[in-house]
């Protein structure tokens, strides 16, 4: 498999977040994501497919790892399940520590400030992409 022929996929604002994130995925504790569909709509993307394949990017931008997905759905904030957030590989235990990770992420300034929007907020009707992974190879 030649690396750059796949899409890449980043976790993440490259730092310390990304880097935990990486780290999860390559050790098999990370197995699922959440992403706002608005980010899609911005970056003018469409919705991920299961069977893709995406070259997992570091902090420092290089590929580490290839991941394929294996379900992709569209779910309310207020409907992800304990068992994604589990799966996150980030050490959630409940639906409020989830909660409270995923507020800091897209109310923090990063977020925020690539929004252009410093009074983002999401609530439980914000619709988030729910996204499931294998790691295939580590690079």
């Amino acid at each position: 498999m030649t690396v750059p022929e796949l899409p890449t996929y980043e976790f993440a604002f490259p730092g310390p977040l990304r880097d935990q994130l990486v780290a999860a995925v390559l050790d098999g504790t990370k197995t699922s994501t959440t992403g706002l569909l608005q980010d899609l709509e911005i970056e003018g993307e469409a919705m991920p497919e299961v069977g893709t394949r995406f070259a997992v990017i570091d902090s420092a931008g290089r590929p580490v790892a290839v991941i394929e997905l294996v379900e992709v759905r569209v779910a309310r904030i207020g409907d992800v399940d304990l068992d994604h957030a589990r799966d996150e590989g980030e050490g959630y235990a409940s639906m409020a520590d989830w909660r409270a990770g995923h507020e800091n992420y897209w109310h923090g300034a990063d977020y925020r400030g690539w929004l252009g929007d410093p009074a983002f907020t999401i609530d439980d009707d914000t619709p988030a992409v729910l996204e499931r992974f294998r790691l295939v190879e580590t690079l």
